[in-house]
Parts: structure tokens; C-alpha cells; sequence
């Protein structure tokens, strides 16, 4: 019988239907134990990735299949010798962005070892180092710090295209599918579940307090929010939107008191408390009434808007009473040559030209980047034993550029509502939020106003708290505060268990 002629199309179908191997987990665990608050603490760290699945429907066996989608990196703390995990509370991380790992809440704040910076929370002369953090919240509780898609050293499977998790809503499935998944492999369902989120990590936090509630039946005890922004009206600068001029405003007054930029001198908290009645009285009064506003009224508030944020008054003259956060960087400073920063307005920075209207980079990042970097590249590796060659995505910049927001379309983002109906299905859920006087990203006011116009009822008002530190977005890289902080999230993790 002759031998069978295979062509050349039909060797490429036989290499199509070869099954490509099947991805799998890749954990690490490792014993270690840190000073924390004064005590010696002995824990399991299991770190690396988690291969995330999703049903679907195999046409071929006309079934609903389990398909692997990504590999979701992430770092879990286990205090050892606990015999009943449903006393011991748990807390899932992340950071925003979007596109940020989970480092800095890891690194800085959370976790029990930390970055050394100096204690205003500016870099040391290189090398960096590590020392345990002896004001982490791991003698509360248990964490898991997650990194979202693209970052960290998450992937998606061979095959799958990353971008279709850079979406509002694929992201908070993802991340909650993956919380989902670590409650029920490490028995966690019955312990107290608590979420931390820092910037857009708030509105994944946010967002969050409804996916699992509603998709996964999980009920949480609390959410720590910090530098928080659930409602982006309150910090987008739009040409039909006068809200963030009026918001920012207070943290404005901060940052020009801090840098002697005021005309006069009174403790801060009372010179804020004049700046907040300005802005939501006559400011907000005047930017309504637009061009009905009579001269005499103009120049008023020229000359009050002038006083509260350091400005000249030429200035907000040619800026129609509205200064935006952008201007705000470059012009408080200029005459001295320097710029302030965005997320920690205590932070100066130099742009080589001094006439451009926007600051040319982030000071208080340029202070932080290498630092963390670093520290966090040699402990996964030396410390926790997990090695890979894909390089550690702190902060993806391609990651942020591309990020959809589609399902708001033609509205701003808000996850106010999601959180109110959340704290109102589960009358037990808590709120703990951290706000930086000098947080120009997303300010205080800002804060307090989302809050404000919750539409929660008032009987659950009392399970929103929040603390204020004299330092930024990243108030944690401020010693003093760091120690304020860990107070504050250890009363509250304990109150909301």
C-alpha cells in the first residue's frame, strides 16, 4: 500500500490542534518574622502567581469550560500559629493608577517591611535599604497584596491580550474574581475581609464593595481608603465643570502656608477653616453667577482668592478666577525658580525651562521611584525566594495612556453610588479615609464633598471616619505620619471587626 503524501497545509493543522501546555501556579513560601509595635511576629509569606480562570463555552464539546485567562501576581502575609482564622482579619491591597503595582502600600505602609526613606520622606543617598516596619497593621491583620493586570509581574496567558483587562470594568472583575479565589483556597470565607486601596485604588475599592457583594455573595467589614477619589467631577479641570476650582482651593491654601507663600500667618488648621468657608460660600457663588458677576464683586474676589492660594492677583484676573491645578504647580513658586508637586505639594521641584505653564515631572515621585524600586527587587528575590526575569512594572505609563472608561460613557467616573448601596445592603460595612493636607491629586475637600453627597442615610453616616496627615498623596512617606496612621487603621480594623 503506498505510504500516505502529507502536504505541507495539512502538517500546519496537525500543529494547530497540539494542545499548548497548560499554565499553572508559581508560589513561593517562606518563613520570616518582624518587630512590629514592639513585638516579635513569626509569618508564612506566599508569594508569585495565580492562574486566573474564566467559563466559557467550548462549542466543540458544547459545554461551559474553564478556560485560563491571566496570572495574577500577588504577596500574602499569614501570621503564624493562629488556630482560628475566623478571629484573625484578612485585607486585599492594591494600589491605582491605573497601573501601579501594589508596592507603594506594600512597601510604605502596610506590610511588615519598609523602605527607608528620610523621615520628610525624601530619597537617601543610593544604595537603598529595607527594615521592618514596626508601624504595619500586620499585628491586625492578614494581607494580600495584589497587582492588577500589567503590573507587577502580572500576565495574561499565552494567547490573550492584555488591554482587555485596562478597562473599569474588567479590571474590578478581575481583581474580585481573584479575591474571590484566595478567600476559598486559603479559607478566609469566615474571617473579618477588609479592602485598602490608595488613589484610583479607592474607586477599585469602591467598585469592588459592590462586585463581590453582588457577584460573589462576599460581605466586607471595612474599607480603608487613602487619598481617596470615588467621584472624578470633584478633580477633573473641563471648561463646563467649576467644581475641582472650588475643592482644590483649601489644599491650595495648604501648600502656599507651607511654603510662606500666604500674606499673613495663623496656625494651619485655622487659616484652612477660613479657605474652606471662602470656597464653598462666596467662590462657589461667584464661579455660578459667571459673567453676571458685577466688577466690585469681581475684584472681592480677586483680591480673597488672591490671599488663600498665594496667587497674584494679575494672575487670576487673566485665569477668569479659576486657577487649575496644572498653573497652580508652576506659578506659586515661580519667581523662586521652582515648581510644587502634585502628590505632595511639601516637594519642590526644577524644570529646566521656567515660562512653560505645567511642571515637567512629579517631585515627590522622582523621590520615590528609585527607592522603591530597588528595595522591591531585591526582596522578592533575596527574602521571599521568588525569581523571574520579567522586569517588575511599578507604574505603567502605557497601562494609564490606554485605560477605558467606556462604561461612563459620556458622564464622569463615580463609584459613589456603588459604595452608598453597598454600606446600605450591608449596614455593618465601614469606610476609614486617609487624606494629605498637601495632596494635590486628589484633595481633602474633594474628599469631604463626595462624602458629603453620598445620599447615604443617616443612621450609617457614623460608619464613615476619616484622618488627616500633614504630609501628601503618599502621606506614609512622612514619618510622623506613618505613625499617625498606623493608630488610626489599627482602631479602625479592630472597631469593624
Amino acid at each position: 500500500m503506498p505510504e500516505k503524501i502529507v502536504t505541507k497545509t495539512e502538517e500546519k493543522k496537525e500543529e494547530k490542534k497540539e494542545e499548548k501546555p497548560t499554565p499553572k501556579d508559581n508560589l513561593v513560601e517562606s518563613k520570616h518574622s518582624a518587630r512590629i509595635g514592639g513585638k516579635t511576629i513569626k509569618y508564612t509569606v506566599t508569594t508569585g502567581t495565580i492562574v486566573l480562570k474564566e467559563e466559557v463555552n467550548d462549542k466543540e464539546k458544547d459545554a461551559e469550560v474553564e478556560k485560563p485567562r491571566a496570572q495574577i501576581f500577588f504577596t500574602a502575609y499569614a501570621k503564624d500559629g493562629v488556630k482560628d482564622k475566623t478571629k484573625r482579619p484578612i485585607t486585599f491591597s492594591f494600589n491605582g493608577g491605573p497601573g501601579s503595582s501594589s508596592v507603594w502600600l506594600h512597601m510604605g505602609v502596610l506590610g511588615p517591611r519598609r523602605v527607608v526613606l528620610t523621615d520628610d520622606g525624601e530619597m537617601p543617598k543610593p544604595p537603598f535599604q529595607l527594615t521592618d516596619n514596626q508601624f504595619s497593621i500586620f499585628d491586625e491583620t492578614d494581607l494580600v497584596f495584589i497587582d492588577p493586570m500589567s503590573t507587577g509581574f502580572s500576565r495574561p496567558v499565552e494567547g490573550e491580550k492584555s488591554k482587555e483587562w485596562h478597562t473599569f470594568t474588567k479590571d474590578i472583575q478581575s481583581v474580585g474574581d481573584f479575591i474571590r479565589l484566595y478567600t476559598t483556597r486559603y479559607n478566609r470565607w469566615l474571617s473579618p475581609k477588609f479592602l485598602a486601596g490608595e488613589s484610583y485604588g479607592t474607586t477599585r475599592a469602591a467598585g469592588l464593595s459592590g462586585y463581590l457583594q453582588d457577584r460573589h455573595g462576599m460581605t466586607l467589614n471595612g474599607l480603608m481608603l487613602i487619598s481617596a477619589v470615588l467621584d472624578f467631577t470633584t478633580i477633573d479641570f473641563n471648561l463646563n465643570n467649576d467644581l475641582p476650582y472650588i475643592l482644590f482651593l483649601p489644599a491650595y491654601t495648604a501648600t502656599a502656608w507651607y511654603h510662606g507663600k500666604l500674606g499673613f500667618k495663623a496656625p494651619l488648621k485655622t487659616i484652612l477653616k477660613e479657605a474652606e468657608e471662602f470656597a464653598k460660600g462666596e467662590y462657589a457663588a461667584a464661579l455660578l453667577k459667571g459673567a453676571s458677576l458685577t466688577p466690585e464683586e469681581r475684584e472681592n474676589i480677586v483680591e480673597k482668592l488672591s490671599r488663600y492660594t498665594g496667587i497674584s492677583q494679575e494672575f487670576i484676573r487673566r485665569s477668569n478666577l479659576r486657577i487649575q491645578d496644572r498653573h497652580f504647580f508652576k506659578e506659586l513658586l515661580r519667581e523662586r525658580g521652582k515648581t510644587v508637586g502634585r502628590l505632595d505639594s511639601r516637594f519642590t521641584g526644577i524644570d529646566r525651562i521656567g515660562v512653560t505653564e505645567s511642571p515637567e515631572f512629579d517631585p515627590l515621585f522622582a523621590q520615590v521611584n528609585g527607592p522603591y524600586t530597588a528595595a522591591f527587587n531585591e526582596y522578592i528575590r533575596s527574602e521571599l525566594k521568588f525569581e523571574t526575569d520579567l522586569p517588575y512594572e511599578i507604574l505603567s505609563e502605557k497601562v494609564w495612556m490606554n485605560w477605558s472608561y467606556s462604561y461612563f460613557q459620556n458622564q464622569y467616573v463615580n463609584v459613589a453610588e456603588t459604595l452608598r448601596a453597598a454600606m446600605t445592603f450591608n449596614k455593618y460595612l465601614k469606610v476609614f479615609v486617609a487624606n494629605g493636607y498637601y495632596d494635590l491629586g486628589t484633595p481633602y475637600f474633594a474628599t469631604e464633598y463626595t462624602f458629603d453627597h453620598l445620599g447615604l442615610d443617616e443612621s450609617l453616616r457614623k460608619n464613615i471616619s476619616m484622618g488627616y496627615y500633614d504630609a501628601g498623596h503618599m502621606m506614609y512617606v512622612h514619618l510622623p505620619s506613618l505613625k499617625a496612621m498606623k493608630k488610626d487603621l489599627a482602631k479602625f480594623i479592630r472597631d469593624a471587626s
